[in-house]
């Protein structure tokens, strides 16, 4: 169930950047619960969703051509954002569980076969502002390739905060308070980095981007202007860095915006948009770094839709 159509903005020419795959998933029946998040192996080829609801497998993963091949659901409460971590040897997803029970408020690692490798927080208890690694409902996780972590701590709970993890998890730094000011965030919702050494927020109940310096923690700009209607939900660059996928749940929308080189950030430009049916409600995206493709996880339809680049 889908209208996709293109957006006419008053300062760019417009045309169809995407087309949904109508053959993914093969079997949309294994979508069981809510559909949270989605997270892409285009190393594997393999794709991993987080679900919620009672008795359901927390996290499904299928095959890039959309065959269900296995699900885990071993200690994931409620996951929020999940992540998929490559290296030359091995891959390993990283959850975010925003859980009020024993599992929740951590960021968690598992083995792609669902094996708990790694806790970050204190499982079970809501964490406060003034120590690091004590998570209060942690949105979404994103880790580089050297290992190093981002944290955007706050879908609803105390911490509006970016936290930077080194691979042995230490604090590099941490940055963000409760508020509407540079550098403030109220619920910080999903987090990417650049090619060019920048870190991208969603600070979706400010309705705005925020934009970091990875090494420093310093902020570099902010984008307004493209989420007047709805807030940016998710943050995902294309494959070529070139453009930026912007989920906005409430208006049912994904939103093409052009990714700044180096320099200025400037003002948002959107480019084009994919308007998804009403109450679809897309929550996170995950983009194959691979073939370009973009995974929308929708909470409203129960699925994740798949996207492929024309």
């Amino acid at each position: 169930v889908l209208k996709a159509y293109d957006y006419f903005s008053p300062w760019r020419e417009q045309q169809q950047l995407y087309k949904l795959d109508i053959g993914w998933p093969k079997t949309p029946e294994d979508f069981t619960g809510q559909t949270f998040c989605v997270a892409v192996d285009s190393l594997h080829g393999l794709v991993y969703v987080g679900q919620r609801g009672d008795n359901v497998p927390k996290v499904l993963v299928f095959s890039e051509e959309g065959y269900f091949l296995y699900s885990w659901n071993d200690t994931v409460e409620m996951p929020h954002g999940i992540f998929v971590w490559n290296t030359a040897t091995d891959s390993s997803v990283w959850i975010t569980d925003v859980g009020t029970g024993k599992y929740g408020h951590t960021v968690k690692q598992y083995s792609p076969l669902g094996k708990l490798m790694q806790v970050l927080g204190t499982p079970g208890n809501a964490g406060s502002s003034l120590i690091p690694l004590q998570f209060d409902q942690p949105a979404e996780i994103f880790v580089e390739e050297t290992g190093d972590i981002y944290v955007v701590d706050g879908d609803g709970g105390m911490n509006n905060r970016l936290i930077k993890l080194s691979n042995d998890y230490k604090e590099i730094w941490l940055t963000g308070t409760n508020g509407t000011g540079i550098g403030q965030f109220k619920i910080p919702h999903s987090v990417t980095v650049d090619a060019f050494g920048r870190v991208w927020v969603a600070d979706r109940d400010n309705k705005r981007i925020q934009v970091f310096d990875k090494v420093t923690g310093e902020w570099l700009g902010s984008w307004s202007s493209c989420f007047s209607e709805d807030g940016p939900y998710s943050v995902r660059f294309t494959a070529d860095y070139k453009y930026l996928i912007v989920a906005q749940l409430n208006i049912n929308r994904l939103a093409i915006l052009v990714a700044p080189p180096v320099g200025a950030i400037g003002d948002c430009v959107m480019v084009h948009t994919v308007q998804l049916a009403d109450e679809t409600k897309p929550h996170l995206v995950d983009v194959d770094m691979k073939t370009g493709a973009i995974y929308v996880a929708e909470i409203g339809a129960q699925q994740v839709q798949k996207f492929i680049p024309l």
